[in-house]
């Protein structure tokens, strides 16, 4: 792939891993785990993207975090506050009312060319 269309990919891909880990973090679950899941519903993504994301999602009050230290190997867990179930729901919303004005652009296409 040219290097344009990989960055107009990774510019569309950002949001929707934010908006996928507000959505998937309403259950607690831990960095690891987050990116298993991320790619299990087909969110490609790697540790050195998610891990600043979440740390900044918490920063800016949309997930909450506490350590977990009863397994040999503490880990940080994190769970969707209040205000990120909020602005979870508006932007799914939004993604919803985005994938139909999308939709009704490109219905029709091959018939208008």
């Amino acid at each position: 792939m040219d290097e344009t269309l990989d960055t107009h990919l990774q510019e569309l891909r950002r949001g929707t891993v934010v908006l996928a880990c507000l959505h998937l973090l309403r259950v607690a679950g831990y960095g690891y785990g987050l990116l298993e899941q991320l790619e299990a519903h087909g969110f490609r993504t790697d540790a050195n993207t998610l891990y600043p994301l979440l740390r900044r999602l918490e920063k800016q009050g949309y997930l909450t975090s506490e350590w977990n230290t009863d397994e040999a190997r503490p880990r940080k867990f994190y769970r969707t506050s209040g205000d990120g179930i909020r602005l979870a729901d508006t932007l799914t919303e939004e993604w919803l009312a985005l994938t139909g004005a999308i939709a009704s652009l490109t219905s029709g296409t091959e018939e208008e060319n």
